[in-house]
């Protein structure tokens, strides 16, 4: 076990250092989540139709950014130490949040949505890294999990606090709240301790980086795990690019889609504190297996009353299905790529990079793609919800082995 973390207990030291990574962590959510209840005004303003989905592009461009910007910071994270790359990319986010403000059209928007994408992309990678840099196997399991579970309260207030935005600002304001937030956050990071060694630093280079990203992308347990991981993504960037519009078109609860959502994202959290309390009990790789199991089954359920219903359930059916299948499959991705990271600890910030950019970029293209099918029924969302899942068990068997009867028995 690794210093700072006694017989599972955590020192104060610790405790404040994995409150300040799951803030920069939450930096990222906070600036999709918070301005979801915007999209109607942006759909005014830009002259869509009030059932487009063209407004999720908001969400994809800033994913793809995103998934791009950690192929900078990781590596540079592996030379120069955690903590300067995370300070820039933290400016840059700020920064991008005000241009983003000032866009004059909806294709600015997008593009300055990816450009920010791009700055969020050094929490992204770099705060799995510092994890990885002081904890291992199922403490660090079970402390992504714990990580996660708090980070998700972020889904619960933000489009509520952003529907209050709106009540007094205009619609931009959502752009301008996460650089206030984001500079308090830059002031405490002065407290953040560097989690690098020196004598574990590696040269920035071509030749180097490349050498970690082989590493990486040809150890079968690390690829299996982030493919995994990214088609469990893109159900969570389905659901957040289509729950809005499925909400309001499907159902006609538009007013309260805060609260609904952050019904769902409550769910996220109390599933993602559960699993940090299974991990513990379980071991990671035998959690994986049985919650696999149990999203593939929640997956089903929802498939099954989405077309025997043509598509439009009561409403409290489809909560019922969301409230199951979607925290299920969120709270396997912290699990998945502890996992991933596992045989890699040596490379964190490349490997950490490639992983972001594989599970970010694959999960906002396929959830764009999902949303995009949208036909004025949850059939789409339901189909592609369970098509992932299933990918996703197969990719956890291959990269584990499924386990035989023999060795399941000697385990008890």
């Amino acid at each position: 076990m690794t210093s700072g973390d006694v017989d599972g207990k955590l020192t104060a030291g610790n405790k404040e250092f994995i409150a300040m990574v799951t803030a920069f962590m939450a930096m990222g959510a906070l600036a999709i989540d918070i301005m979801l209840p915007a999209f109607p005004d942006m759909r005014r303003e830009f002259g869509m139709s009030p059932d487009s989905t063209d407004v999720g592009w908001i969400v994809t461009a800033f994913f793809l950014g995103v998934a791009i910007g950690p192929w900078l910071y990781g590596p540079a994270s592996d030379r120069f130490g955690r903590k300067k790359p995370l300070v820039i990319g933290t400016i840059l986010y700020i920064l991008c949040a005000l241009v983003s403000c000032l866009a004059p059209s909806w294709g600015w928007i997008k593009v300055s949505r990816f450009v920010w994408g791009l700055a969020a992309g050094a929490p992204r990678a770099i705060a799995t890294a510092m994890i990885r840099d002081r904890y291992e196997g199922d403490t660090m399991a079970r402390l992504m999990s714990t990580i996660m579970a708090v980070f998700l309260l972020v889904p619960i207030l933000a489009p509520g606090f952003g529907a209050l935005l709106l009540m007094v600002f205009p619609w931009r304001s959502v752009f301008v709240c996460p650089a206030i937030l984001a500079t308090l956050l830059l002031i405490w990071s002065r407290r953040l301790p560097e989690t690098l060694a020196l004598e574990r630093r590696r040269p920035f280079t071509w030749r180097s980086v490349g050498q970690a990203a082989r590493e990486v992308v040809t150890h079968r347990q690390t690829v299996t795990f982030t493919l995994s991981v990214m088609f469990l993504f893109s159900v969570l960037t389905a659901y957040l690019a289509g729950s809005e519009v499925i909400i309001e078109d499907v159902y006609g609860y538009g007013p309260w889609f805060p609260l609904i959502f952050g019904c769902v994202a409550f769910a996220f959290s109390m599933n993602a504190l559960n699993n940090a309390r299974l991990v513990r009990t379980h071991g990671n790789i035998p959690l994986i297996r049985r919650l696999v199991a149990l999203a593939i089954a929640s997956g089903g359920f929802f498939l099954a009353i989405a077309w025997f219903s043509d598509g439009s359930p009561a409403f409290w059916l489809y909560m019922l299905a969301i409230l199951l299948v979607v925290p299920i499959a969120q709270g396997l991705g912290p699990l998945c790529n502890t996992a991933a990271m596992s045989p890699v600890a040596h490379i964190a910030g490349t490997a950490s990079s490639v992983m972001a950019t594989v599970t970010t970029a694959g999960g906002a293209l396929l959830g764009g793609f999902a949303s995009d099918r949208f036909d004025g029924t949850i059939r789409p969302l339901a189909t592609w919800f369970f098509v992932c899942i299933v990918i996703a068990a197969v990719l956890v068997a291959i990269g584990t082995g499924v386990p035989t009867r023999k060795r399941s028995l000697s385990t008890h």
